[in-house]
């Protein structure tokens, strides 16, 4: 008997995985690639073929970030805090999930979910919908909250032992965090990973560029670099915090984007995307200025030039008036 587990490499992913594969069954794990998971430095794709090796297991990884993207913009089930369309997201992966089952023979699906643990997801009607509108009802097994629920297929026809199952419940890490010692499992990320679509912060940065229609799978990771600006409907300036944010920016430059720099203190560097004509690039140096180190008279010669084109032009500017600054801040 096969299952298909999801598996974030997580802790409670992992343990849902570990108790299955106990009672002997043969489970293969999939993984999903996003541009938004932030369960460690490294991504979820790794910690999840992390724990896969770990228990010498098949790992099968989708990037669904084209389609994830578009779940974002139009979720039928609304957002949740921030622009987490958590129902969505979930619906979607259990669809992907049943067509790996089917398409490898596998006879139900394995998740780390518990009950009332988010508050958006997985609450009992929030995880029927999921089943209901995904078409694998009866055929998802949460081991940690098994218990809790009514048996599900592999249960009632015995391929499962619901003895050996739990009954986690709420959104203590308490009882994960006991099960892992207890089973041996010592090295997961973090215990509840995390997804950047609940961060206010970012989320403000995903509605300004779904604002002006220049959401992309391109333009997500500059989103997670720097101070961002709107100058104006199509002129966006991101502004690093830290010599390592600088090199960043650069590397995440397009062609086409304007880079500023100031050229006679220590400061940051500045990606300017969209349309920059004079009166943008004067904005853009002066928001540049303002995180400069200290000058005596105020004002700042400021570089640009179009990347990746080495010839500069320079001006120069003023440090922007803080009011000013944060009208234009996203």
């Amino acid at each position: 008997m096969k299952a298909i587990a999801l598996l974030s490499g997580g802790l409670d992913s992992t343990l849902a995985v570990k108790l299955v594969l106990e009672q002997g069954i043969d489970v293969v794990a999939v993984n999903y690639v996003t541009p938004f998971c932030q369960c460690s430095r490294k991504g979820c794709r790794h910690e999840a073929k992390k724990a896969a090796d770990d228990f010498g297991i098949k790992l099968k990884a989708f990037n669904i970030s084209g389609d994830f993207l578009e779940v974002v913009k139009n979720p039928k089930h609304g957002y949740g805090r921030n622009l987490n369309p958590c129902i969505d997201c979930r619906i979607m992966m259990h669809r992907k999930a049943k067509e790996y089952m089917e398409e490898t023979g596998a006879s139900f699906l394995i998740t780390g979910e518990v009950l009332g643990q988010r508050p958006m997801s997985q609450h009992r009607k929030a995880l029927e919908l999921i089943e209901r509108e995904s078409g694998v009802e009866g055929l998802v097994l949460r081991p940690l909250s098994a218990k809790l629920f009514a048996p599900t297929i592999p249960e009632t026809t015995g391929v499962v032992d619901r003895e050996r199952l739990l009954d986690f419940n709420g959104r203590s890490r308490k009882p994960q965090i006991a099960l892992a010692e207890k089973l041996g499992v010592n090295d997961y990320p973090c215990p509840a990973g995390g997804c950047l679509l609940t961060d206010a912060g970012f989320a403000r940065r995903m509605r300004d560029l779904m604002e002006h229609g220049e959401l992309s799978v391109e333009e997500i990771p500059l989103l997670k670099v720097g101070r961002h600006f709107r100058l104006s409907p199509s002129a966006k300036l991101v502004v690093g915090r830290d010599e390592g944010e600088n090199e960043r920016l650069l590397s995440l430059a397009g062609e086409g984007d304007i880079c500023f720099d100031p050229l006679e203190v220590m400061g940051p560097i500045g990606i300017g995307r969209g349309f920059f004509d004079q009166e943008h690039l004067s904005l853009g140096s002066q928001v540049i200025a303002r995180y400069c180190s200290d000058h005596e008279d105020g004002t700042l010669e400021i570089g640009h030039r179009i990347w990746p084109d080495e010839k500069a032009t320079s001006m120069t500017s003023r440090s922007m008036a803080e009011a000013q600054l944060q009208e234009f801040r996203i």
